[in-house]
């Protein structure tokens, strides 16, 4: 039996199994993916893919800002 049964072209995601959407910002704060690019990953090109994950660094500092809690109330 040959090994390339066992060969797959798999689709590349950032995913890390830490899936919330932040409620602001919108973006899963696990792969920092919008819910939409999420839901049409596997139908992307790997080009696109490939720009998407890119991108997905810039995106972390809009999930950092986020101040809640008793921490929040303490500064109003």
């Amino acid at each position: 039996m040959s090994d390339e049964v066992w060969k797959r072209d798999e689709v590349e995601s950032p995913c890390v199994k830490l899936c919330q959407i932040h409620p602001q910002e919108r973006l899963c704060i696990g792969c920092l993916r919008t819910l939409e690019e999420i839901g049409a990953w596997s139908q992307l090109s790997p080009e696109k893919r490939r720009e998407i994950m890119d991108e997905l660094p810039a995106r972390a500092p809009r999930l950092q800002q986020r101040r809640g809690g008793r921490a929040a109330r303490r500064e109003s």
